[in-house]
C-alpha cells in the first residue's frame, strides 16, 4: 500500500464531514466549558459570601454555554445532510472538505468566544458584588461577545444548508 492509498483511506469525503462534525461540537463545547467555569469560580465566591445572588449570578454563568449549543447544532446538521441520521452516507471527497470548512466557523470562534464571554461574565460578578443594581450592565456586556458566536454560527449553518 502507498502513503497515496494510505491517505485516500483515511481522507474520504466521509470521514472530512465527520470530522467537522466533531470540530465544530468539541471546539465550541471546550470553550463554553472554559467559560462557564470562570464565571462560575467567581459566582461561588460572591455566593459564599452573599447566597442571595444565585439568580443574578446564574444568568452571568449561564451565557457561556450558548458556544457549546451552536457547536451541537452545526455538528448535528453536518450529520443531517450528509445522511448519518438516516441512510448510508457516500460523500465525495470535495463534499467532504466542503463540511469540514464549513464547520470552523464556530468550530473556531465558538472557542474563543466561549472563554472571552466567561471573563466577561467573571468581570460582571465581580460587578454584582460592589454594585448589584449594575448587574443588566454586567449581562448586556457578557451578552455582546456573544455577537461574534451568532455571526460565526450563521454563517456555518448558512454553508451547511445550501451546499
Amino acid at each position: 500500500m502507498t502513503m497515496g492509498d494510505f491517505l485516500a483511506t483515511i481522507f474520504t469525503g466521509n470521514n472530512l464531514a465527520l470530522l467537522g462534525a466533531a470540530l465544530a461540537t468539541l471546539m465550541s463545547g471546550m470553550g463554553s466549558a472554559k467559560g462557564v467555569n470562570l464565571a462560575g469560580k467567581a459566582s461561588a465566591g460572591l455566593l459564599s459570601e452573599d447566597p442571595s445572588k444565585f439568580g443574578k449570578t446564574l444568568v452571568l454563568q449561564a451565557l457561556p454555554m450558548t458556544q457549546g449549543i451552536y457547536g451541537f447544532v452545526t455538528g448535528f446538521l453536518i450529520l443531517f445532510k450528509m445522511g448519518v441520521l438516516g441512510g448510508t452516507p457516500n460523500l465525495t471527497t470535495e463534499q467532504g472538505g466542503y463540511y469540514l470548512m464549513a464547520s470552523l466557523p464556530i468550530a473556531i470562534v465558538g472557542y474563543y468566544s466561549g472563554i472571552k464571554q466567561g471573563e466577561v461574565a467573571a468581570a460582571g460578578v465581580a460587578v454584582l458584588s460592589k454594585q448589584p443594581k449594575q448587574v443588566g450592565k454586567a449581562i448586556t456586556s457578557t451578552a455582546l461577545v456573544e455577537t461574534y458566536a451568532i455571526l460565526a454560527v450563521l454563517i456555518s449553518l448558512l454553508l451547511i444548508l445550501f451546499s
